[in-house]
């Protein structure tokens, strides 16, 4: 470990400093055995300190010491940082909350270096919100990355920060033309380490979500979710919707939401309780009707609690749902009045992509994003949307993107070699030319002509589309041989996208087979049809431990994450019930449990192709009615026995089970299940892994810490969306070969023989006409 001192000492005290200064509480005892400052009288000489009367209550703590760590990875650089040649300097922005102060902060930098650049004895500069860090030699080894560390003064830490990053080796570089040689990356396991001070920030309600979540902090977010000793169905019902909105504000930074009964968090939590309910000593206020109150923490002052109280489970949804809107009020609580909460209407997810009309890409980026960029070396432009699952096209159908484009117009550009690359979720989909392609357009060009580009309509596959999508559309410019060293760093040239660039989804439709997890992985869908689960039934075991209730919170902030809306109609429901009732009847059903809940699981999957034998999930061997559905239906691919084999053979798993709902046959069940509360707990950091999430298919998914994600499909599947009737007999023949050839052979068979017996009769009348002349009382 390569240790590197910081550049510079600021003589003055460190805002942090200055902040633990004036926060710190001492009480008589502890002052008289401070010495006093020399030059000064004897401590005897000092002014007595007033009394403190025995009643008197106790000071609030103003911070708490605080340790955090921010990878670059999480910064937004999930790839990491790459310099070349032909880009010698690159930057990334990370932010810190407003209540925290830093007193220490730590580079922890991870580089790979190329041969080629280390034996040009090169070196990197570092720089902090434009002031120097330090220089770095840039040496190779063997190994794989070279670990520095460097002190950062904590002065220069503020909110918003650039890093940044410059191969100083500059001028000789960018004059070599095989320069891609020439490479060192900043990897993605880089972190700053910082210590420093929590604030504070009191307990006004307009402060929310601060102190729980904060819109610049860069790392996953963690909210302890309490509840008294007696938790009901309207509690967790009231903590989804808040846990959902709370998915919306931290977004891909993720959160999760570990459940406590009975006990007070560390930190922050929220608490959902009843007027009078005491929880670790803490009472809750006695009120009339719903309300939200911020308190001090019991355990630490400088971390709040907010409290959702209600007398019953409306009350609680009352006040739940008043949380997920601005609290523009300076006290600390709020009487809740009674409000209208709007119900969904499907796939009205704001976070989903338009389908009725052609969507602009300037519609899809962020208030910090643009389409122009500057210069040779610059990022791609990213382009992020998200569109509901289960989009539908026949085959040979495509989905159009209009690029209207504008590469610079300088003489040293080599415009034969330069392309706009377009690429959407890592598959490339084309090279689009400056100049138009063709023999024709070639002459004009020669003769002096305008023949470039500047708009293409793109097309691609609708299998390409997932539930988070990007678009990356990089102007890959390139200099002619001829072209001198100082135009290549030009900032001063702009390649754009137009802003009547668009993407057009109108003409898809809501149609798809289920179940798939894959949908359930990456949109909450079927969930999210409905995007505030107004059609959705949420359920536990009849006495749910806090993992599985901790397990629903966590899903509920993913489904919001993924649409944009709270779940404010969801119902929550302890024990499989019994008969079908009508709310049942006509929603799709998201369970939660653990193979302790022996009765639960039983219950849950009587109808299903799964069952539980003690504490082991299995696969149920297909009958041969099921077997000779699934070969009528062309349904060959099915893994009955290969799932429930590699049931048997794991001990720890965990994972998620689909099926078609036995109350609805229009809609499923995803069951989230594993071994025990330790495996179901895990499932919040294996949804963070895009390996995992990939993997994840069918409607069977185990994951397991030796193997990782294993997938399977079990059962049958069935279509759901909107599709006229006339369209699915289309759907159905292209699906269903097998039965559309039995069809046309019974049909052909019936056809054949009514042909056959009518074409006999024919030939026997006219081999027999006689019997066609006699009349009915003739004799013969």
């Amino acid at each position: 470990m390569k240790k590197l001192l910081a550049i510079l000492c600021l003589g003055a005290m460190t805002l942090g400093q200055a902040y633990a200064a004036d926060s710190v509480t001492q009480d008589s005892s502890a002052l008289s055995q401070i010495p006093p400052p020399a030059g000064t009288g004897a401590a005897e000489d000092l002014p007595p300190l007033p009394p403190i009367a025995d009643n008197a209550a106790p000071v609030a703590l103003l911070n708490q010491p605080l340790t955090s760590t921010i990878s670059v990875a999480q910064m937004g650089q999930a790839n990491g940082i790459l310099l070349t040649g032909s880009q010698l300097q690159s930057g990334i922005v990370f932010t810190l909350p407003a209540d925290e102060v830093i007193t220490n902060a730590r580079l922890n930098l991870s580089l790979k270096v190329s041969k080629a650049l280390a034996a040009r004895n090169a070196s990197m500069q570092l720089m902090l919100n434009g002031q120097p860090l330090g220089t770095l030699p840039l040496s190779a080894s063997d190994s794989a990355s070279e670990e520095y560390q460097l002190d950062i003064p904590a002065a220069m830490v503020v909110s918003s920060n650039n890093l940044s990053f410059k191969i100083n080796d500059a001028d000789r570089l960018l004059c070599e033309r095989d320069n891609d040689r020439y490479q060192v990356t900043i990897l993605p396991a880089t972190t700053l380490a910082l210590e420093g001070q929590q604030l504070n920030i009191g307990n006004k309600l307009r402060n929310f979500p601060r102190p729980f979540i904060d819109a610049q902090r860069m790392t996953p977010a963690s909210i302890a979710m309490v509840f008294g000793a007696a938790v009901t169905p309207g509690k967790v019902s009231a903590a989804a919707t808040v846990s959902s909105w709370l998915g919306i504000q931290t977004d891909y930074r993720g959160v999760n939401f570990p459940v406590l009964r009975n006990d007070m968090p560390e930190k922050n939590g929220i608490v959902f309780a009843k007027p009078g309910e005491t929880i670790a000593g803490l009472t809750v206020p006695q009120v009339n009707g719903p309300t939200l109150q911020m308190v001090d923490n019991p355990i630490n002052p400088v971390y709040k609690l907010m409290l959702v109280i209600g007398n019953n489970d409306d009350d609680l949804r009352q006040a739940a749902w008043r949380l997920t809107q601005p609290l523009s009020v300076d006290s600390d609580s709020l009487a809740v009045g009674r409000q209208a909460i709007p119900a969904s209407k499907a796939y009205d997810a704001p976070r989903w992509i338009n389908t009725d009309r052609p969507v602009r890409l300037r519609e899809l980026l962020r208030k910090d994003q643009s389409l122009t960029t500057t210069g040779i070396w610059h990022d791609a432009l990213k382009v992020n949307f998200r569109a509901a699952p289960d989009l539908f096209l026949w085959d040979g159908e495509t989905v159009p993107v209009q690029l209207n484009y504008r590469f610079p117009s300088e003489s040293w550009i080599d415009e034969d070699n330069s392309f706009l690359n377009v690429s959407l979720n890592g598959t490339f989909l084309r090279n689009l030319t400056v100049n138009k392609v063709g023999l024709l357009e070639n002459i004009w060009h020669r003769l002096g002509g305008d023949a470039r580009q500047e708009k293409y309509t793109l097309k691609f596959d609708p299998y390409l589309i997932y539930g988070d999508n990007q678009l990356q559309l990089y102007f890959n410019i390139k200099p002619k041989a001829s072209a001198p060293c100082s135009v290549l760093t030009n900032n001063n040239i702009k390649s754009r996208i137009e802003d009547d660039a668009w993407i057009d989804l109108s003409h898809t439709r809501h149609f798809t087979l289920l179940p798939n997890l894959s949908y359930f992985v990456g949109a909450a869908f079927p969930f999210t049809r409905f995007a505030d689960y107004s059609q959705t039934v949420l359920l536990l075991p009849a006495s749910p431990s806090d993992a599985e209730i901790g397990a629903l919170l966590d899903m509920a902030g993913r489904a919001g994450s993924a649409t944009g809306v709270a779940l404010s109609g969801n119902r929550v429901l302890f024990g499989v019930p019994a008969g079908k009732p009508d709310w049942l009847r006509n929603s799709d059903v998201l369970a939660f449990s653990t193979l302790a809940q022996s009765d639960f699981n039983q219950a849950l999957l009587r109808h299903s192709p799964f069952e539980v034998n003690g504490h082991t999930l299995g696969v149920k061997e297909p009958t041969l009615l099921d077997n000779l559905r699934g070969w009528l239906a062309g349904d060959w691919s099915r893994q009955a026995v290969d799932a429930d084999r590699y049931f048997s053979s794991n001990e720890d798993w965990r994972g998620f089970i689909s099926y078609r709902s036995p109350w609805s046959p229009s809609h499923v069940v995803v069951a989230t299940v594993a071994t025990d509360d330790a495996q179901l707990a895990s499932l919040h950091n294996d949804l963070k892994l895009q390996r995992i999430n990939a993997g994840i298919r069918g409607d069977t998914a185990i994951i397991t810490g030796e193997n990782g994600i294993r997938s399977f499909r079990v059962g049958a599947q069935f279509p759901s969306g909107e599709m006229p009737w006339y369209m699915m007999v289309v759907w159905y023949a292209s699906q269903h070969a097998v039965v559309l050839a039995l069809i046309a052979l019974l049909l052909s068979t019936i056809v054949g023989l009514s042909t056959f017996i009518l074409l006999k009769r024919h030939a026997w009348k006219r081999l027999n006409p006689q019997h066609e002349r006699q009349t009915p009382g003739e004799k013969k």
